[in-house]
Protein backbone atom coordinates (compact mmCIF):
# COMPACT_ATOMS: atom_id res chain seq x y z
CA UNK A 1 0.00 0.00 0.00
CA UNK A 2 1.21 3.54 -1.35
CA UNK A 3 2.19 5.89 1.79
CA UNK A 4 0.12 9.35 1.55
CA UNK A 5 2.61 12.45 1.91
CA UNK A 6 1.80 13.35 5.03
CA UNK A 7 2.86 9.91 6.02
CA UNK A 8 6.18 10.34 4.22
CA UNK A 9 7.01 13.21 6.02
CA UNK A 10 6.20 11.97 9.28
CA UNK A 11 8.65 8.84 8.55
CA UNK A 12 11.35 11.70 7.32
CA UNK A 13 11.09 13.44 10.69
CA UNK A 14 11.09 10.54 12.59
CA UNK A 15 14.61 9.88 12.08
CA UNK A 16 15.99 13.10 13.30
CA UNK A 17 13.55 12.94 16.65
CA UNK A 18 15.96 14.22 18.90
CA UNK A 19 16.65 17.64 16.65
CA UNK A 20 12.79 17.94 16.05
CA UNK A 21 12.47 17.64 20.24
CA UNK A 22 15.09 20.18 20.72
CA UNK A 23 13.18 22.43 18.50
CA UNK A 24 9.83 21.99 20.27
CA UNK A 25 11.33 22.16 23.54
CA UNK A 26 13.19 25.70 22.30
CA UNK A 27 9.94 26.60 21.03
CA UNK A 28 7.81 26.04 24.43
CA UNK A 29 10.49 28.05 26.00
CA UNK A 30 10.43 31.02 23.89
CA UNK A 31 6.65 30.53 23.99
CA UNK A 32 6.31 31.07 27.73
CA UNK A 33 9.11 33.92 27.85
CA UNK A 34 7.25 35.62 24.89
CA UNK A 35 3.63 35.37 26.76
CA UNK A 36 5.32 36.33 30.09
CA UNK A 37 6.06 39.77 28.61
CA UNK A 38 2.69 41.22 28.28
CA UNK A 39 2.67 40.59 32.19
CA UNK A 40 5.27 42.47 32.61
CA UNK A 41 4.05 45.37 30.51
CA UNK A 42 0.60 45.33 32.39
CA UNK A 43 2.81 45.78 36.13
CA UNK A 44 4.70 48.32 34.04
CA UNK A 45 1.53 50.46 32.57
CA UNK A 46 -0.31 49.93 36.67
CA UNK A 47 2.77 51.36 38.04
CA UNK A 48 3.39 54.40 35.66
CA UNK A 49 -0.91 55.24 35.62
CA UNK A 50 -0.42 55.08 39.77
CA UNK A 51 2.47 57.37 39.63
CA UNK A 52 4.71 55.48 41.44
CA UNK A 53 8.42 55.34 39.94
CA UNK A 54 10.22 53.54 42.08
CA UNK A 55 12.93 50.41 41.71
CA UNK A 56 10.31 47.49 41.14
CA UNK A 57 9.13 49.65 37.90
CA UNK A 58 12.80 49.98 36.83
CA UNK A 59 13.89 46.55 37.55
CA UNK A 60 10.78 45.19 35.39
CA UNK A 61 11.48 47.25 32.58
CA UNK A 62 15.01 45.42 33.09
CA UNK A 63 13.26 41.91 33.37
CA UNK A 64 11.15 42.79 29.52
CA UNK A 65 14.64 43.52 27.66
CA UNK A 66 15.85 40.96 29.51
CA UNK A 67 13.05 38.15 28.16
CA UNK A 68 13.23 39.98 24.78
CA UNK A 69 16.91 38.98 24.62
CA UNK A 70 16.44 35.65 25.90
CA UNK A 71 13.65 34.87 23.08
CA UNK A 72 16.09 36.31 20.75
CA UNK A 73 18.87 33.30 21.98
CA UNK A 74 16.45 30.85 22.06
CA UNK A 75 15.52 31.62 18.23
CA UNK A 76 19.45 31.60 17.67
CA UNK A 77 19.47 28.04 19.11
CA UNK A 78 17.18 27.01 17.29
CA UNK A 79 18.63 27.99 14.03
CA UNK A 80 21.50 26.12 14.63
CA UNK A 81 19.52 22.94 15.06
CA UNK A 82 18.02 23.57 11.75
CA UNK A 83 20.71 24.18 9.92
CA UNK A 84 22.22 20.59 11.73
CA UNK A 85 18.65 19.20 10.40
CA UNK A 86 18.96 20.64 6.72
CA UNK A 87 22.50 19.38 6.39
CA UNK A 88 21.30 15.43 7.75
CA UNK A 89 18.04 15.62 4.77
CA UNK A 90 20.87 16.54 2.27
CA UNK A 91 23.64 13.76 2.89
CA UNK A 92 20.79 11.15 3.65
CA UNK A 93 18.90 12.26 -0.12
CA UNK A 94 22.36 12.71 -2.12
CA UNK A 95 23.42 8.93 -0.75
CA UNK A 96 19.47 7.42 -1.43
CA UNK A 97 19.78 8.83 -4.35
CA UNK A 98 23.24 7.46 -5.03
CA UNK A 99 22.34 3.69 -3.73
CA UNK A 100 19.48 3.57 -5.52
CA UNK A 101 19.77 4.89 -8.85
CA UNK A 102 22.30 2.03 -9.99
CA UNK A 103 19.95 -0.21 -8.43
CA UNK A 104 16.55 0.54 -9.60
CA UNK A 105 15.45 -2.61 -11.58
CA UNK A 106 15.42 -2.11 -15.22
CA UNK A 107 12.11 -3.15 -15.65
CA UNK A 108 11.03 -0.17 -13.46
CA UNK A 109 12.84 2.49 -15.84
CA UNK A 110 10.78 1.47 -18.80
CA UNK A 111 9.30 4.34 -20.09
CA UNK A 112 11.47 6.69 -17.77
CA UNK A 113 14.12 9.09 -18.55
CA UNK A 114 16.82 8.23 -15.96
CA UNK A 115 18.11 11.90 -15.86
CA UNK A 116 14.96 13.28 -15.53
CA UNK A 117 14.51 11.02 -12.15
CA UNK A 118 17.69 12.44 -11.03
CA UNK A 119 16.44 16.00 -11.06
CA UNK A 120 13.92 14.91 -8.31
CA UNK A 121 16.92 15.20 -6.33
CA UNK A 122 16.63 19.38 -6.12
CA UNK A 123 13.17 18.67 -4.23
CA UNK A 124 15.61 18.31 -1.42
CA UNK A 125 16.04 22.06 -1.44
CA UNK A 126 12.48 22.11 -0.53
CA UNK A 127 12.69 19.77 1.77
CA UNK A 128 15.45 21.24 3.11
CA UNK A 129 14.03 25.07 3.80
CA UNK A 130 10.20 24.19 4.13
CA UNK A 131 10.65 21.62 6.56
CA UNK A 132 12.91 23.32 9.13
CA UNK A 133 10.59 26.59 8.57
CA UNK A 134 7.68 24.37 9.13
CA UNK A 135 8.86 22.83 12.54
CA UNK A 136 10.26 26.41 13.88
CA UNK A 137 7.39 28.21 12.98
CA UNK A 138 4.45 26.12 13.07
CA UNK A 139 5.71 25.27 16.39
CA UNK A 140 6.12 28.65 18.23
CA UNK A 141 2.66 29.69 16.47
CA UNK A 142 0.68 26.49 17.88
CA UNK A 143 2.36 27.01 21.37
CA UNK A 144 1.81 31.01 21.14
CA UNK A 145 -2.28 30.48 20.74
CA UNK A 146 -2.30 27.63 23.27
CA UNK A 147 -0.61 29.87 25.80
CA UNK A 148 -2.48 32.54 24.75
CA UNK A 149 -5.78 31.22 25.26
CA UNK A 150 -5.15 29.90 29.08
CA UNK A 151 -4.10 33.15 29.94
CA UNK A 152 -6.59 35.43 28.38
CA UNK A 153 -8.92 32.71 29.94
CA UNK A 154 -7.21 34.30 33.43
CA UNK A 155 -8.92 37.54 32.37
CA UNK A 156 -12.01 37.03 31.65
CA UNK A 157 -14.46 33.93 30.54
CA UNK A 158 -15.05 35.09 27.31
CA UNK A 159 -11.85 35.14 26.20
CA UNK A 160 -12.55 31.24 26.48
CA UNK A 161 -14.91 31.75 23.34
CA UNK A 162 -12.28 33.19 21.78
CA UNK A 163 -10.13 30.68 21.64
CA UNK A 164 -12.67 27.83 20.64
CA UNK A 165 -13.35 30.40 17.54
CA UNK A 166 -9.82 30.65 16.83
CA UNK A 167 -9.23 26.46 16.47
CA UNK A 168 -12.37 25.97 14.91
CA UNK A 169 -11.04 28.53 12.11
CA UNK A 170 -7.70 26.45 11.82
CA UNK A 171 -9.92 23.70 11.68
CA UNK A 172 -12.05 24.36 8.72
CA UNK A 173 -9.36 26.23 6.72
CA UNK A 174 -7.41 22.87 7.27
CA UNK A 175 -10.03 20.62 6.43
CA UNK A 176 -11.27 22.02 3.38
CA UNK A 177 -8.45 22.99 1.69
CA UNK A 178 -5.47 20.48 2.69
CA UNK A 179 -6.41 17.82 -0.36
CA UNK A 180 -7.32 20.31 -2.99
CA UNK A 181 -3.77 22.39 -2.19
CA UNK A 182 -1.77 19.05 -2.11
CA UNK A 183 -3.49 17.89 -5.67
CA UNK A 184 -2.86 21.38 -7.32
CA UNK A 185 0.70 21.39 -6.13
CA UNK A 186 1.22 18.23 -7.44
CA UNK A 187 -0.35 19.02 -10.50
CA UNK A 188 1.83 22.27 -10.43
CA UNK A 189 4.76 20.35 -9.81
CA UNK A 190 4.77 18.31 -12.28
CA UNK A 191 4.45 20.40 -15.40
CA UNK A 192 7.34 22.31 -13.40
CA UNK A 193 9.50 19.27 -14.02
CA UNK A 194 7.93 18.83 -17.97
CA UNK A 195 9.32 22.33 -18.59
CA UNK A 196 12.89 21.55 -17.03
CA UNK A 197 12.60 17.94 -19.03
CA UNK A 198 12.05 20.33 -22.29
CA UNK A 199 14.70 22.63 -21.84
CA UNK A 200 17.04 19.80 -21.30
CA UNK A 201 15.93 18.36 -24.22
CA UNK A 202 17.14 21.76 -26.22
CA UNK A 203 20.58 21.71 -24.40
CA UNK A 204 20.97 17.58 -24.98
CA UNK A 205 19.79 18.64 -28.87
CA UNK A 206 21.23 22.43 -29.03
CA UNK A 207 23.12 22.26 -32.64
CA UNK A 208 19.67 20.80 -33.83
CA UNK A 209 17.76 23.55 -32.46
CA UNK A 210 19.75 26.48 -34.13
CA UNK A 211 17.90 25.93 -37.20
CA UNK A 212 15.22 28.66 -37.41
CA UNK A 213 12.53 26.56 -37.82
CA UNK A 214 13.14 23.94 -34.75
CA UNK A 215 14.13 27.18 -33.18
CA UNK A 216 10.30 27.86 -33.32
CA UNK A 217 9.49 24.84 -32.05
CA UNK A 218 11.10 24.68 -29.08
CA UNK A 219 9.74 27.97 -27.93
CA UNK A 220 6.09 27.08 -29.32
CA UNK A 221 6.47 23.68 -26.95
CA UNK A 222 8.33 25.41 -24.25
CA UNK A 223 5.53 27.93 -24.39
CA UNK A 224 2.69 25.20 -23.97
CA UNK A 225 4.40 23.64 -21.42
CA UNK A 226 4.57 26.85 -19.07
CA UNK A 227 0.86 27.89 -20.09
CA UNK A 228 -0.36 24.67 -19.03
CA UNK A 229 2.28 25.29 -15.56
CA UNK A 230 0.99 28.41 -15.27
CA UNK A 231 -2.75 27.32 -15.11
CA UNK A 232 -2.20 24.40 -12.46
CA UNK A 233 0.13 27.36 -10.33
CA UNK A 234 -3.37 29.78 -11.12
CA UNK A 235 -5.26 26.75 -9.62
CA UNK A 236 -2.88 26.39 -6.84
CA UNK A 237 -3.20 29.99 -5.75
CA UNK A 238 -6.31 30.10 -6.31
CA UNK A 239 -6.50 28.16 -2.86
CA UNK A 240 -3.99 29.95 -0.83
CA UNK A 241 -5.87 33.43 -2.15
CA UNK A 242 -8.79 31.96 -0.88
CA UNK A 243 -7.37 30.74 2.91
CA UNK A 244 -5.86 33.99 2.95
CA UNK A 245 -8.86 36.08 2.48
CA UNK A 246 -10.82 34.09 5.08
CA UNK A 247 -8.20 35.26 7.38
CA UNK A 248 -8.43 38.58 6.64
CA UNK A 249 -12.26 38.62 7.00
CA UNK A 250 -11.57 36.77 10.28
CA UNK A 251 -8.86 39.34 11.98
CA UNK A 252 -11.13 42.31 11.08
CA UNK A 253 -14.34 40.25 13.10
CA UNK A 254 -12.22 39.31 16.00
CA UNK A 255 -9.87 43.12 16.11
CA UNK A 256 -13.23 44.91 16.15
CA UNK A 257 -14.95 42.20 18.45
CA UNK A 258 -12.04 42.24 21.37
CA UNK A 259 -11.82 46.25 20.81
CA UNK A 260 -15.54 46.61 21.63
CA UNK A 261 -15.47 43.93 24.05
CA UNK A 262 -12.25 44.94 26.24
CA UNK A 263 -13.46 48.90 25.98
CA UNK A 264 -16.85 47.67 27.26
CA UNK A 265 -15.14 45.56 30.25
CA UNK A 266 -12.51 48.41 30.84
CA UNK A 267 -15.36 50.78 31.52
CA UNK A 268 -17.63 48.43 33.67
CA UNK A 269 -13.94 48.14 35.79
CA UNK A 270 -14.41 44.54 35.00
CA UNK A 271 -10.20 45.41 33.51
CA UNK A 272 -8.14 47.97 34.49
CA UNK A 273 -6.17 49.68 32.06
CA UNK A 274 -2.78 47.45 32.13
CA UNK A 275 -4.83 43.88 31.84
CA UNK A 276 -6.90 45.76 28.79
CA UNK A 277 -3.45 46.42 26.92
CA UNK A 278 -2.01 43.12 28.18
CA UNK A 279 -4.61 41.35 26.85
CA UNK A 280 -4.54 43.28 23.64
CA UNK A 281 -0.71 42.23 23.22
CA UNK A 282 -1.52 38.84 23.46
CA UNK A 283 -4.37 39.13 21.24
CA UNK A 284 -2.37 40.42 18.44
CA UNK A 285 0.58 37.81 19.01
CA UNK A 286 -2.52 34.80 18.85
CA UNK A 287 -3.56 36.17 15.43
CA UNK A 288 -0.10 36.94 14.03
CA UNK A 289 0.48 33.23 15.06
CA UNK A 290 -2.54 31.86 13.06
CA UNK A 291 -1.51 34.13 10.20
CA UNK A 292 1.58 32.54 10.66
CA UNK A 293 0.02 28.60 9.91
CA UNK A 294 -2.26 29.68 7.55
CA UNK A 295 0.55 31.41 5.40
CA UNK A 296 2.81 28.80 5.89
CA UNK A 297 0.31 26.29 4.46
CA UNK A 298 1.86 26.90 0.96
CA UNK A 299 5.01 25.47 2.56
CA UNK A 300 3.25 22.43 3.72
CA UNK A 301 2.10 22.05 0.21
CA UNK A 302 5.43 22.10 -1.41
CA UNK A 303 7.07 20.41 0.99
CA UNK A 304 4.96 17.33 0.85
CA UNK A 305 4.93 17.62 -2.65
CA UNK A 306 8.50 17.32 -2.45
CA UNK A 307 8.24 14.42 -0.07
CA UNK A 308 6.10 12.59 -2.50
CA UNK A 309 7.98 13.29 -6.01
CA UNK A 310 11.11 12.17 -4.20
CA UNK A 311 8.97 9.11 -2.78
CA UNK A 312 8.18 7.95 -6.37
CA UNK A 313 11.76 7.31 -6.80
CA UNK A 314 12.35 5.63 -3.38
CA UNK A 315 9.12 3.55 -3.87
CA UNK A 316 10.86 1.90 -7.24
CA UNK A 317 11.57 -1.48 -6.85
CA UNK A 318 15.85 -2.47 -6.89
CA UNK A 319 17.12 -5.51 -7.20
CA UNK A 320 18.09 -7.64 -4.33
CA UNK A 321 21.09 -9.61 -3.82
CA UNK A 322 22.29 -12.78 -1.70
CA UNK A 323 25.34 -12.65 0.68
CA UNK A 324 26.60 -15.70 0.13
CA UNK A 325 30.28 -17.48 0.33
CA UNK A 326 29.77 -19.77 -2.84
CA UNK A 327 32.27 -19.23 -5.47
CA UNK A 328 30.47 -20.88 -8.27
CA UNK A 329 30.96 -17.54 -10.17
CA UNK A 330 34.66 -17.40 -10.01
CA UNK A 331 35.26 -20.74 -12.17
CA UNK A 332 34.45 -21.07 -15.86
CA UNK A 333 30.94 -20.36 -16.49
CA UNK A 334 27.97 -21.59 -17.78
CA UNK A 335 24.88 -20.36 -19.16
CA UNK A 336 21.71 -22.24 -19.90
CA UNK A 337 18.66 -20.53 -20.93
CA UNK A 338 15.39 -22.82 -20.41
CA UNK A 339 12.65 -21.85 -21.94
CA UNK A 340 13.13 -18.34 -21.32
CA UNK A 341 10.67 -15.89 -22.45
CA UNK A 342 10.40 -11.92 -21.89
CA UNK A 343 8.06 -9.01 -22.88
CA UNK A 344 7.75 -5.37 -21.79
CA UNK A 345 5.82 -4.50 -18.46
CA UNK A 346 2.88 -2.70 -20.65
CA UNK A 347 2.59 -5.41 -23.56
CA UNK A 348 1.04 -8.41 -24.13
CA UNK A 349 3.53 -9.67 -27.01
CA UNK A 350 6.46 -11.31 -25.96
CA UNK A 351 10.12 -10.30 -27.18
CA UNK A 352 11.42 -13.42 -26.63
CA UNK A 353 9.33 -16.24 -26.59
CA UNK A 354 10.56 -20.04 -25.02
CA UNK A 355 14.55 -19.39 -25.87
CA UNK A 356 16.66 -22.83 -24.80
CA UNK A 357 20.34 -22.17 -25.03
CA UNK A 358 23.30 -23.16 -23.93
CA UNK A 359 26.70 -21.31 -23.77
CA UNK A 360 30.13 -22.76 -22.22
CA UNK A 361 33.33 -21.07 -21.62
CA UNK A 362 34.85 -19.87 -23.72
CA UNK A 363 32.09 -19.52 -26.47
CA UNK A 364 32.40 -16.88 -28.44
CA UNK A 365 28.99 -15.95 -30.29
CA UNK A 366 27.50 -13.33 -32.93
CA UNK A 367 23.86 -12.93 -32.46
CA UNK A 368 22.26 -11.99 -35.92
CA UNK A 369 18.73 -10.69 -36.64
CA UNK A 370 16.66 -8.29 -38.28
CA UNK A 371 15.81 -5.36 -36.19
CA UNK A 372 13.17 -6.10 -33.41
CA UNK A 373 14.55 -10.06 -33.75
CA UNK A 374 15.01 -10.09 -29.80
CA UNK A 375 19.13 -9.89 -29.80
CA UNK A 376 19.17 -6.73 -27.32
CA UNK A 377 16.42 -8.68 -24.80
CA UNK A 378 18.54 -11.71 -24.74
CA UNK A 379 21.70 -9.90 -24.41
CA UNK A 380 19.93 -7.73 -21.61
CA UNK A 381 18.57 -10.96 -20.03
CA UNK A 382 21.72 -12.78 -20.09
CA UNK A 383 24.00 -10.14 -18.93
CA UNK A 384 21.34 -9.64 -15.69
CA UNK A 385 20.07 -6.52 -16.34
CA UNK A 386 17.16 -7.92 -17.02
CA UNK A 387 14.81 -10.61 -15.49
CA UNK A 388 12.70 -12.76 -17.64
CA UNK A 389 9.18 -12.79 -17.24
CA UNK A 390 9.04 -16.54 -17.77
CA UNK A 391 11.49 -19.56 -17.69
CA UNK A 392 14.60 -20.27 -16.45
CA UNK A 393 18.34 -19.02 -16.56
CA UNK A 394 20.56 -21.29 -15.43
CA UNK A 395 24.89 -20.23 -14.14
CA UNK A 396 26.88 -23.39 -13.81
CA UNK A 397 23.61 -25.02 -13.68
CA UNK A 398 22.51 -23.97 -10.33
CA UNK A 399 18.90 -24.42 -10.28
CA UNK A 400 18.67 -24.91 -6.29
CA UNK A 401 19.67 -21.32 -5.18
CA UNK A 402 19.37 -17.60 -6.29
CA UNK A 403 21.86 -15.90 -8.40
CA UNK A 404 23.55 -13.14 -6.52
CA UNK A 405 23.74 -10.76 -9.32
CA UNK A 406 26.48 -8.62 -7.67
CA UNK A 407 28.62 -11.77 -7.67
CA UNK A 408 27.67 -12.64 -11.28
CA UNK A 409 28.21 -8.93 -12.54
CA UNK A 410 31.69 -8.77 -11.29
CA UNK A 411 32.47 -11.47 -13.49
CA UNK A 412 30.89 -10.23 -16.60
CA UNK A 413 31.23 -7.15 -18.70
CA UNK A 414 28.31 -5.42 -20.66
CA UNK A 415 28.59 -2.43 -23.02
CA UNK A 416 25.08 -1.65 -24.29
CA UNK A 417 23.60 0.62 -27.01
CA UNK A 418 23.96 4.32 -25.68
CA UNK A 419 26.16 3.65 -23.05
CA UNK A 420 28.81 6.63 -22.87
CA UNK A 421 31.33 7.93 -20.21
CA UNK A 422 31.30 10.32 -17.34
CA UNK A 423 32.43 12.86 -16.10
CA UNK A 424 35.84 12.31 -14.77
CA UNK A 425 39.15 11.70 -15.67
CA UNK A 426 40.26 9.08 -18.57
CA UNK A 427 41.66 7.31 -15.66
CA UNK A 428 38.71 6.98 -13.35
CA UNK A 429 36.42 6.22 -17.00
CA UNK A 430 38.73 3.14 -17.06
CA UNK A 431 38.81 2.21 -13.39
CA UNK A 432 36.51 3.52 -11.63
CA UNK A 433 39.63 4.05 -9.26
CA UNK A 434 39.45 0.41 -8.38
CA UNK A 435 42.81 -0.10 -6.74
CA UNK A 436 43.39 -3.83 -7.42
CA UNK A 437 43.65 -3.09 -10.76
CA UNK A 438 47.69 -3.14 -11.40
CA UNK A 439 49.65 -0.91 -14.23
CA UNK A 440 50.01 -3.69 -16.01
CA UNK A 441 46.58 -4.16 -16.35
CA UNK A 442 45.65 -1.12 -17.47
CA UNK A 443 48.50 -0.91 -20.04
CA UNK A 444 47.38 -4.29 -21.26
CA UNK A 445 43.54 -3.20 -21.87
CA UNK A 446 44.50 0.21 -22.99
CA UNK A 447 46.68 -1.11 -25.45
CA UNK A 448 44.33 -3.95 -26.36
CA UNK A 449 41.95 -1.83 -27.68
CA UNK A 450 44.15 0.58 -29.55
CA UNK A 451 43.81 3.66 -27.38
CA UNK A 452 47.58 4.45 -26.34
CA UNK A 453 48.48 6.75 -28.85
CA UNK A 454 44.91 9.09 -27.98
CA UNK A 455 46.35 8.71 -24.49
CA UNK A 456 49.56 10.31 -25.38
CA UNK A 457 48.54 13.09 -26.92
CA UNK A 458 46.50 14.55 -23.78
CA UNK A 459 47.99 17.02 -22.15
CA UNK A 460 47.81 15.44 -18.78
CA UNK A 461 47.64 11.81 -20.27
CA UNK A 462 45.26 9.41 -18.44
CA UNK A 463 44.59 12.21 -15.90
CA UNK A 464 42.99 14.41 -18.02
CA UNK A 465 39.21 15.73 -17.70
CA UNK A 466 36.91 14.42 -20.34
CA UNK A 467 32.99 15.64 -20.07
CA UNK A 468 29.50 14.11 -19.62
CA UNK A 469 29.03 11.36 -22.39
CA UNK A 470 32.50 12.14 -23.87
CA UNK A 471 31.52 15.80 -25.77
CA UNK A 472 34.67 16.56 -26.59
CA UNK A 473 36.05 12.90 -27.79
CA UNK A 474 35.22 11.27 -31.00
CA UNK A 475 32.64 8.93 -30.67
CA UNK A 476 35.19 5.85 -31.97
CA UNK A 477 37.34 7.04 -28.44
CA UNK A 478 34.70 6.80 -26.38
CA UNK A 479 33.85 3.45 -27.56
CA UNK A 480 37.18 2.47 -27.27
CA UNK A 481 37.38 3.63 -23.41
CA UNK A 482 34.56 1.46 -22.79
CA UNK A 483 36.30 -1.52 -24.65
CA UNK A 484 39.28 -0.40 -21.89
CA UNK A 485 36.92 -0.39 -19.14
CA UNK A 486 35.56 -4.00 -20.22
CA UNK A 487 38.26 -5.98 -20.07
CA UNK A 488 40.60 -4.21 -17.42
CA UNK A 489 39.31 -6.44 -14.70
CA UNK A 490 39.42 -9.72 -17.24
CA UNK A 491 36.26 -11.06 -16.61
CA UNK A 492 34.83 -14.43 -17.31
CA UNK A 493 32.02 -13.00 -20.29
CA UNK A 494 31.62 -10.18 -21.89
CA UNK A 495 28.36 -9.06 -23.44
CA UNK A 496 28.65 -6.25 -26.35
CA UNK A 497 25.87 -4.30 -28.53
CA UNK A 498 27.32 -2.39 -31.43
CA UNK A 499 30.18 -1.59 -29.07
CA UNK A 500 32.87 -1.05 -32.11
CA UNK A 501 30.49 -0.16 -34.75
CA UNK A 502 31.73 3.58 -34.95
CA UNK A 503 35.43 2.40 -35.22
CA UNK A 504 37.62 2.87 -38.46
CA UNK A 505 37.22 -1.02 -40.16
CA UNK A 506 41.25 -1.75 -39.96
CA UNK A 507 41.10 -0.54 -36.22
CA UNK A 508 38.01 -2.58 -35.43
CA UNK A 509 39.41 -5.84 -37.03
CA UNK A 510 42.51 -5.74 -35.11
CA UNK A 511 40.57 -5.08 -32.14
CA UNK A 512 37.86 -8.00 -32.92
CA UNK A 513 40.93 -10.22 -33.45
CA UNK A 514 42.40 -9.44 -30.20
CA UNK A 515 38.72 -10.02 -28.73
CA UNK A 516 37.84 -13.39 -30.37
CA UNK A 517 41.48 -14.72 -29.67
CA UNK A 518 42.18 -18.11 -28.17
CA UNK A 519 44.52 -16.78 -26.21
CA UNK A 520 41.48 -14.81 -23.94
CA UNK A 521 39.52 -17.33 -22.33
CA UNK A 522 35.97 -15.08 -21.87
CA UNK A 523 33.01 -16.27 -23.38
CA UNK A 524 31.95 -13.39 -25.77
CA UNK A 525 28.13 -13.20 -26.67
CA UNK A 526 28.15 -9.85 -29.27
CA UNK A 527 25.45 -8.18 -31.42
CA UNK A 528 26.79 -5.63 -34.22
CA UNK A 529 26.05 -5.05 -37.65
CA UNK A 530 29.52 -5.71 -38.76
CA UNK A 531 29.62 -8.80 -40.38
CA UNK A 532 33.90 -9.26 -39.49
CA UNK A 533 32.78 -10.69 -35.73
CA UNK A 534 30.89 -13.12 -37.93
CA UNK A 535 34.13 -14.84 -39.60
CA UNK A 536 35.78 -14.72 -35.78
CA UNK A 537 33.33 -15.79 -33.49
CA UNK A 538 33.42 -19.76 -32.79
CA UNK A 539 29.42 -19.56 -32.98
CA UNK A 540 26.40 -17.66 -34.79
CA UNK A 541 22.89 -17.39 -33.34
CA UNK A 542 20.20 -16.26 -35.85
CA UNK A 543 16.95 -14.85 -34.38
CA UNK A 544 13.73 -14.15 -35.64
CA UNK A 545 10.82 -12.38 -34.23
CA UNK A 546 11.90 -13.39 -30.27
CA UNK A 547 13.28 -17.51 -31.50
CA UNK A 548 16.55 -18.84 -31.89
CA UNK A 549 16.10 -20.46 -35.80
CA UNK A 550 19.47 -21.73 -35.83
CA UNK A 551 22.76 -22.17 -34.05
CA UNK A 552 25.88 -22.66 -35.96
CA UNK A 553 29.04 -24.10 -34.61
CA UNK A 554 32.03 -22.68 -36.82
Amino acid sequence: MALTAAQRLINLLKLDKKDISQVFFYAIFAGLVSLSLPLGIQAIVNLIQAGRVSVSWIVLVFVVILGVALVGILSLMQLRITENLQQKIFIRSSFEFGFRLPKIKTEELYNQYPPELANRFFDTITIQKGATKLLIDFSTALLQITFGIILLSLYHPFFIFFGILLLLLLYIIFKFSYNSGLSTSMKESKYKYKVVGWLQEIARNNFSFKKASNFDFALSKNNRLVSEYLSYRESHFSIIKRQFSQLIIFKVIITAGLLFIGGYLVLNQKMNIGQFVAAEIIILLVINSVEKIVVGLETLYDVLTAVEKIGQITDLAIEETNATTNDYCYTNIQLAAENLSYKFPDSTDYVLEKINLTINQPDKIYLEGNNGSGRTTLIRILSGLLQPTSGSLYINDDTYKKIDLEMYRSQVSTIITGETTFEGTVLENITFNNAIVSQEDLKWAIDSVKLGNFIKSLPKGLDTKIFSEGKQLSSSIVQKILLARSIINKPKILFYEEALDKMDDEVSMEVIDFLTSDKNNWTLVVSSKNQYWKTKCTRTITMNEGKIISDTKH
